[in-house]
Order: C-alpha cells, then structure tokens, then sequence
C-alpha cells in the first residue's frame, strides 16, 4: 500500500533546527527540565543559551550566504507527531504566507541559540550520552562523522 504524501511543517519553538541550508549537518543541543547541572554547565556553557548549535567550519559560508523560505501554513488540517514540534497534513494547503529568510547566523541568534563553529562534528558525539535532548541532522554530509560513507578507495 502506497503512503498517502504528507505536507510537513515545525512548530515555532523548533524552528531553530532548520535554520540552515537543507544539506547542512548539525547538532543541536538543549536543556530540559532533566538536564544535569553538569552537563548544562559542560555543553551549553555560560550565558545559558536557549539551544547551542554546531555547524564544520566547511559549511558556515553556505549558512551566512544562504536565504530560505519560511512558509506561515494554515493550522486546521495538521496532526502533531509528538516528536520535536513536527506537524503533518495528509491534505494539500496554501500557504498563509512567505517570508524569505537571509543571513542565518542572526536568525539562529534571533531564536537563542550560540552558533557554534567546529572543525569537526565527531567530538560530539559525547552529546547523545548526556541528559540534553540532543538533535542531528544531515550528519551524513559531514566531512568527519563516525557514520558518515566513506569516499571509497583512493
């Protein structure tokens, strides 16, 4: 049985998690009401940042210089997945709205989260062994990831 398409949309609250180029991989991290002392201070750092996101070196250019699109879609047909503020339509919707959205960077500041720039994403992988709820995304674009497909032989 074919599955029916689905229009897929983010709550406010987690749009910090595609304020990026659609191939670009993160991790995002932030505190929840179980987060660890410890591991706040350890990941998030000073400042109590709302979220703490990390981007390769190699893909911050693309950040800074790409624009997105933030579509306002119309409530009435969407279904919550309970799963980081993700929504679904089985039904086709117009947009309310769009709103074209430049220099990421800021928009990421905008929303409370510390950008933070890395040679490599594979240290923080750590991340998934604290009490932070932790999101990556795209991991297998990044240049240095465990997981990430090797380039085959040279």
């Amino acid at each position: 049985m074919a599955q029916r398409p689905l229009v897929w949309a983010i709550d406010d609250a987690h749009q910090m998690l595609y304020l990026f180029p659609r191939d670009c991989p993160r991790i995002l991290a932030w505190a929840t009401p179980r987060t660890l002392p410890a591991d706040r201070a350890r990941w998030l750092g000073p400042g109590d940042p709302r979220a703490v996101a990390f981007v390769e070196a190699g893909w911050i250019d693309r950040l800074r210089a790409a624009v997105i699109h933030r579509y306002e879609l119309p409530p009435a047909t969407f279904r919550g997945l309970e799963d980081a503020g993700m929504w679904v339509s089985e039904a086709p919707v117009v947009p309310l709205g769009r709103v074209a959205l430049a220099k990421l960077d800021g928009e990421l500041v905008r929303c409370g989260v510390d950008l933070r720039v890395v040679d490599s994403l594979a240290p923080l992988t750590a991340l998934w062994d604290s009490s932070l709820h932790v999101s990556g995304i795209r991991l297998r674009n990044a240049a240095t990831w465990p997981l990430a497909p090797s380039p085959g032989p040279r």
